[in-house]
């Protein structure tokens, strides 16, 4: 009796124990094998990545699927994210505690913001912001709610900076002088074991070395024509199904996300001159958050639809979504960067 007592002493000092004792990264609550996760944001692309897997098995996971396997040597968990900051970093950090991802890769379209840049180029950028996350002040003046100008921490929030100076505030071009429109880019709080209680502001997540200076070894073969324009084996391809320049792989520079569809030519040209922004999209920087909060490596790959705001009517970025290109580049982007891994591994 008295051991069955001392017994049941120790069960509820462990189980106080276990319930106080935060879990760490490496716990997972559906499958452990260690996995890089592929998060994309193009169904398209993902069913490529999907179809190419070995010894897949799906989990679903919340109404999301998430596909297990081995994909050009190396253990994958692929997921599609769907469209927006509100859904990337659900269906990260949910792939996150489900799976042990060691390592995460984010892939799909974005609209370009560089004008040097072509339709159907893939972009690697080196670090990915949130510019549409602001302080809405009423004119250009820097705002200054808790005293001193520039002064917000007392909101819980500060402003994004360069060489020590608050950013400019984007203002609309009239025919009357520019017009203020009171955004200025906020910095985002985020908390992580290394910083916590306190946590930290970011601007920028940059991505992980090792994974750039993969991307910068890559030399995949970009095609000019997608898939859809070779009408029969052996046949020429439909010229109207072809993108004008040939694809070209660009890494380096910052992209950038937020919560709105950017069809704003001058809001584009704000992002270029005073970030060097090079792609606008709507779930990477996200997924970046959700990666720096867990301490997770990651890297994106955006294949460029268009100039983001254009005003005039571009065929390429139709050309890349009626012939399939847009997702076949990217895929073989992605697929490049898995085998140069394995290598390197």
């Amino acid at each position: 009796m008295k051991n069955l007592f001392v017994a049941a002493l120790l069960a509820l000092g462990l189980a106080s124990a276990c319930a106080a004792r935060p879990a760490s990264r490496g716990a997972c609550l559906t499958e452990c094998t260690p996995r890089i996760g592929i998060v994309s944001a193009f169904g398209q692309e993902a069913a490529i990545l999907v179809a190419q897997t070995r010894s897949a098995r799906t989990w679903v996971l919340n109404g999301n699927r998430f596909t297990t396997g081995v994909l050009r040597g190396n253990p994958v968990v692929i997921v599609l994210s769907g469209v927006s900051m509100v859904n990337s970093a659900m269906v990260t950090q949910l792939m996150v505690d489900h799976f042990k991802v060691q390592r995460l890769l984010m892939s799909g379209i974005a609209g370009g913001v560089n004008p040097a840049h072509h339709v159907g180029d893939v972009v690697v950028p080196d670090r990915w912001a949130m510019p549409l996350e602001v302080y809405w002040s009423r004119d250009g003046a820097l705002p200054a709610p808790c005293g001193a100008a520039a002064d917000v921490s007392c909101l819980g929030l500060k402003l994004a900076s360069a060489d020590g100076r608050p950013l400019p505030p984007f203002s609309l071009a009239t025919p009357a002088g520019p017009l203020p429109t009171g955004l200025f880019m906020r910095e985002n709080f985020v908390m992580t074991a290394a910083t916590a209680p306190a946590g930290e502001f970011r601007f920028d997540y940059p991505v992980d070395a090792e994974m750039l200076a993969v991307a910068r070894t890559l030399r995949p073969a970009l095609a000019r024509c997608g898939p859809k324009a070779v009408a029969s084996p052996g046949a020429e391809p439909d010229p109207a199904q072809c993108v004008k320049s040939p694809p070209q792989l660009i890494v380096g520079g910052r992209g950038v996300s937020g919560g709105a569809f950017l069809a704003n030519a001058q809001y584009r040209a704000y992002l270029f001159e005073q970030l060097q922004a090079q792609a606008f999209e709507m779930e990477t920087a996200a997924l970046a958050h959700v990666a720096h909060a867990n301490a997770i490596p990651y890297i994106a790959f955006r294949s460029l639809s268009d100039l983001a705001g254009a005003e005039a009517f571009d065929a390429d970025a139709v050309t890349l979504f009626s012939s399939g290109l847009a997702e076949t580049n990217e895929a073989a982007v992605t697929l490049a960067f898995l085998e140069g891994w394995r290598r390197r591994h």
